[in-house]
């Protein structure tokens, strides 16, 4: 809204100011901060006039007995609005860009939403459908995908130099043009093109092959990323702390991608009108930190699946469009560790169970859990139980893995960032 306005004042001074990316994100990020702070406290306030609070946390749950009953739930829409109301303000509104990662922020949101809705209204644990939430995570990637393949604004040049004559500064780059080519880490002139697995096809055919496989890639990267970021949601501050470095670590990538010269300088493709995701991950990181003043330990506000489902959503589709999907497990690491962890528990769990035995990998899934859990608390609950992986026999203090977890982000996210050097 105000960068339209911009061309309106032009002449003022300080108007050039919203011209800048620069400005807009750290604008951005200082009013999502701003926003998440005094609307949380409205909104815990509110909450707890009207009696909404969590109904699955227990004493199992909470084995240090830091008072979890009674915290209010949904918190996930501090997150939601930090994010929005910013980028509506100091957002350029007609970019395909910043559309998409608010169409995203707004479906993913509003399907986290209604999950709590029933939860905490109705009072119904088991919430929205899997397979209800499992849909829409499929719509905000076919979207994504087929916006990509057929809007005429989202392009990509895979080559862009630059050379100085005579003190003029001359670009030369390749064709824009859609593609289906990606990124790969840690390899010099590292594009691949998805379509040349399907060369046998023919070089027609094998281009379409390549659209569709893209596509349907885009699919299950949002739904993976969003499920991870939600099984990481389970300790104050934990998915909102991972998830702002993160954000801070795609800032960088999506500066790179649209900026003509660290493209030139880092070689890799230059992705046109990419650089206003900038703005939008700076409200994205400028929300997530402003909630962590009521997240952090001890929780005042959970975020609920209103926003873990769409934070995990923002991060797969942004690395989606600056064609950075294939570096998602190493900066997710995270993520993925999560959803590894229940994924092996379950299916080693029911393996073993039609056998007529009980066994476990980890003490309890996801990951984090293992930590806080003794082994004392799982055999009170089932004797029989043989646990691979014991690991400490002392439980840790949720604050403690929480941190640690976020180191790990932190060191991934710096090699994540690494990857444009070491190649």
């Amino acid at each position: 809204m105000l960068y339209q306005l911009n061309t309106l004042l032009q002449g003022l001074p300080g108007a050039r100011l919203m011209t800048y990316i620069s400005f807009r994100a750290i604008l951005a990020a200082v009013l999502a901060m701003l926003i998440s702070i005094y609307f949380g406290k409205w909104f815990i306030g509110w909450m707890k006039r009207h009696q909404f609070f969590e109904t699955q946390r227990d004493e199992k749950t909470d084995p240090f007995n830091v008072g979890k009953k009674g915290v209010p739930t949904m918190g996930g829409l501090v997150i939601l609005i930090a994010i929005l109301l910013p980028c509506l303000l100091v957002g350029r509104l007609n970019n395909i860009y910043m559309l998409l990662m608010i169409v995203t922020t707004v479906i993913l949101g509003a399907l986290g939403f209604a999950d709590d809705y029933i939860k905490t209204f109705r009072h119904n644990k088991d919430g929205l459908n899997g397979w209800i939430k499992i849909g829409g995570q499929v719509l905000v990637g076919l979207i994504v995908g087929l916006t990509l393949r057929y809007s005429p604004e989202a392009t990509m040049n895979e080559r862009v130099t630059t050379h100085v004559e005579n003190e003029v500064t001359y670009v030369v780059k390749t064709p824009a043009v859609k593609s289906t080519r990606t990124t790969i880490p840690f390899f010099k002139h590292n594009n691949f093109n998805y379509a040349d697995l399907f060369s046998f096809l023919g070089e027609e055919n094998k281009y379409r092959a390549g659209w569709i496989f893209f596509v349907l890639l885009t699919v299950f990267v949002v739904a993976a990323v969003s499920n991870g970021a939600n099984l990481n949601d389970g300790m104050d501050g934990m998915c909102a702390g991972n998830s702002a470095i993160i954000g801070v670590a795609l800032i960088v990538l999506a500066y790179v991608s649209g900026s003509i010269v660290w493209a030139n300088y880092f070689d890799v493709m230059y992705i046109p009108h990419s650089e206003e995701l900038v703005v939008f991950l700076a409200a994205f990181v400028g929300a997530l930190i402003g909630y962590l003043w009521w997240n952090s330990f001890p929780a005042q506000i959970f975020m609920g699946d209103t926003g873990s489902l769409a934070i995990g959503g923002i991060i797969g589709v942004c690395a989606v469009l600056i064609h950075k999907e294939l570096l998602v497990p190493l900066l997710c690491g995270v993520f993925l560790m999560e959803s590894v962890s229940v994924i092996v528990q379950t299916q080693v769990y029911k393996f073993y169970k039609r056998r007529g035995r009980h066994v476990r990998i980890w003490k309890r899934t996801p990951l984090h859990d293992h930590f806080r859990t003794s082994v004392e608390t799982v055999l009170k609950n089932d004797p029989t139980c043989v646990i691979r992986f014991k690991g400490s026999k002392e439980m840790v203090h949720e604050s403690k893995i929480v941190l640690r977890f976020c180191i790990v982000t932190l060191i991934l996210a710096a090699i994540t960032i690494l990857t444009l050097k070491i190649r």
